[in-house]
């Protein structure tokens, strides 16, 4: 059995973190089950037959921002993108290595994702960002990750999580907070 480092723990932990919000998300899902024209229904049980080509926009979120900009906002020179689940992924380098995740939940609910990071042992603050209501989100076993999540512009909410590799200075929210608000400019 190979050991993880304390670095390459943070990526699962995070990833793990984000997979229990999108389960207890989707369990808070208002559409009625068997309605997605998309997905072939059997009793109630997802059958798994997607026909992709009808998403046009598949993975777009990923495409929110630049990766140059996501690198500059966090402090660093480049930014290296992937796609896990549902979540989109950067490995920020350039100065301090930084992890930068974002989710968007399309039919999230933002009291739902507060209550979720609070049951996980989250500290939350509301906040708001560019007059949209917002909060924070901070693990107190690892003061120097944040995550701001904020109502999305079109519908559902959108997540920015950072954590640098190495002890951060200042305030840690201060990255995903400037992250959102990119976002939210784009949108305006």
């Amino acid at each position: 059995m190979t050991r993880l480092s304390r670095h390459s723990r943070r990526p699962l932990a995070a990833a793990a973190a984000c997979a229990v919000l999108l389960a207890v998300s989707a369990c808070g899902d208002d559409s009625s089950p068997g309605t997605d024209p998309n997905i072939a229904y059997q009793t109630g049980v997802v059958q798994g037959d997607v026909d992709t080509s009808r998403f046009e926009g598949l993975l777009t979120e990923c495409e929110i921002l630049p990766p140059a900009q996501i690198a500059e906002t966090v402090g660093g020179q480049s930014a290296q993108g992937s796609f896990v689940g549902a979540l989109c992924r950067w490995v920020v380098t350039g100065g301090d290595t930084v992890d930068v995740t974002l989710n968007w939940w399309e039919w999230g609910n933002i009291n739902l994702e507060k209550q979720t990071a609070q049951n996980l042992g989250f500290t939350t603050e509301n906040i708001q960002v560019h007059s949209m209501a917002a909060f924070t989100s901070r693990d107190p076993a690892r003061p120097e990750m944040c995550g701001v999540t904020a109502k999305s512009p079109g519908r559902g909410v959108l997540t920015w999580w950072v954590e640098p590799h190495g002890a951060a200075g200042g305030d840690p929210c201060e990255a995903p907070r400037k992250l959102m608000e990119l976002v939210l400019d784009r949108a305006s």
